[in-house]
């Protein structure tokens, strides 16, 4: 295949996640495979009052185990997450950035929230104590770019370094477009991915006032169900997914263990509602088609698609019908799964630990399944690799995910 000369090609050298299933990549994977849920009952506060009562918590995480406990304690718990994935990714990749031209390594790590534990316990401070007792650290906690900023500094990465906001797609956003600045030659290396901590009382009153989370209560590891008759809405979760991306000429001449290849990318937008999927899937369908294209791929080589799939009643079939649209006759051939039936949905760092799947997916020639899938809508009749996981020659990964405003992102990792 053939690249244009102004396109430089991208390849993944490391890897790092923090999420319920394990708080590093290697326990995270492992509980993947082997179809294990980590979804449980909220402990972080009191959920009996709130409609949804279940999440996908980090538990016995303790930030200052990880990082600086002077930082741990100005920051956030979404920029805990982030940070200590970021440096395991670059642990991994065997970068020495004693040895690197910090102008040519970048950080883009996105939130869709931020820092929503700093604005809850603040705001609380503000209303019992008064403005003078607010912290003079709660603005850079709670913005959504303060974990680029963290880890721009833990690696003097001088080059493009910045927060990306779009909901549930902030992690492949940030993804792609770090891809996006190795091509154009803006940097050599970047870290990238998304992180998010929003299991909180406020975050849990509106997602529940909206009625878009799940109320299976008495079953949590049964609730999150994508593509099941029964499912009843996403089930939150935390954590943080993040990838070392680098040219593949800097790669090799460092001699770095290569993954794969980022081969494609798009970003598109419904313009159709603010929480709504298009019923007709037309923006989703659109970034598929823009990343296989991008990647110079037809619908066929894609052998595994990992799925938004929030266990929610619209998105499932508007993906399931956008994926139809697009892949035609191979729709049916091409394994499919959404491991937020596991994972549940991590909001902005969904496309952080979905690409990181996506890729140990590649490595191991292993695809995670969708668990709880005991009872098949009849919209959503492809074939979703249910409850077990699944050893199969893949080649090429499709990763897509939605967010609230319509937007969407769809990344594809191959071989190289």
């Amino acid at each position: 295949m053939e690249y244009p000369s102004s396109s430089r090609r991208v390849v993944v050298t490391g890897l790092g996640a923090v999420a319920a299933l394990g708080h590093n990549v290697e326990a995270f994977w492992a509980s993947l495979v082997a179809g294990r849920s980590g979804v449980s009952r909220v402990t972080l506060f009191d959920p009996s009052p709130f409609a949804s009562q279940i999440g996908g918590e980090v538990r016995d995480w303790d930030a200052a185990q990880h990082m600086d406990p002077k930082e741990a304690r100005r920051n956030d718990r979404y920029t805990h997450f982030g940070f200590v994935a970021a440096r395991q990714a670059v642990t991994d990749s065997g970068l020495d950035m004693e040895k690197e031209d910090g102008d040519r390594v970048g950080v883009i790590i996105g939130s869709g929230i931020g820092g929503m534990y700093t604005y809850e316990s603040q705001l609380k401070v503000l209303t019992e104590r008064g403005p003078r007792k607010v912290s003079p650290f709660t603005i850079p906690s709670l913005i959504g770019n303060i974990c680029a900023g963290l880890v721009s500094i833990e690696y003097g990465a001088r080059g493009p370094s910045f927060g990306v906001v779009s909901a549930c797609a902030t992690g492949t956003h940030a993804i792609g477009e770090a891809a996006h600045a190795i091509r154009r030659g803006d940097a050599d290396v970047m870290i990238a991915g998304g992180s998010e901590a929003a299991i909180t009382p406020f975050a849990y009153a509106s997602f529940c006032a909206m009625k878009a989370m799940s109320t299976r209560n008495d079953a949590p590891e049964k609730a999150s169900r994508p593509f099941d008759r029964q499912r009843d809405g996403f089930i939150m979760a935390e954590g943080s997914g993040v990838l070392v991306l680098e040219s593949l000429e800097h790669a090799q001449a460092r001699g770095a263990r290569i993954y794969c290849e980022l081969a494609g990318y798009a970003a598109t937008s419904d313009a159709y509602h603010i929480t709504q999927p298009d019923p007709e899937g037309r923006g989703l369908s659109l970034a598929m088609r823009r990343a296989l294209a991008s990647a110079a791929m037809a619908p066929e080589q894609i052998d595994y698609i990992n799925a938004h799939g929030t266990s929610t009643p619209y998105n499932d079939k508007f993906e399931t019908l956008a994926i139809k649209k697009v892949f035609g006759d191979h729709a049916r051939k091409v394994a499919i799964s959404s491991t937020k039936s596991m994972t549940g949905h991590l909001l902005g760092a969904a496309g952080g630990v979905e690409s990181v799947i996506a890729v140990k997916t590649l490595q191991s020639q292993t695809i995670a399944p969708t668990i709880n899938l005991e009872d098949p809508d009849p919209e959503c009749d492809l074939d979703y690799v249910p409850n077990v996981a699944r050893a199969a020659k893949v080649r090429a990964v499709l990763s897509n995910n939605l967010g609230f405003g319509g937007q969407n992102a769809a990344v594809i990792f191959r071989t190289l």
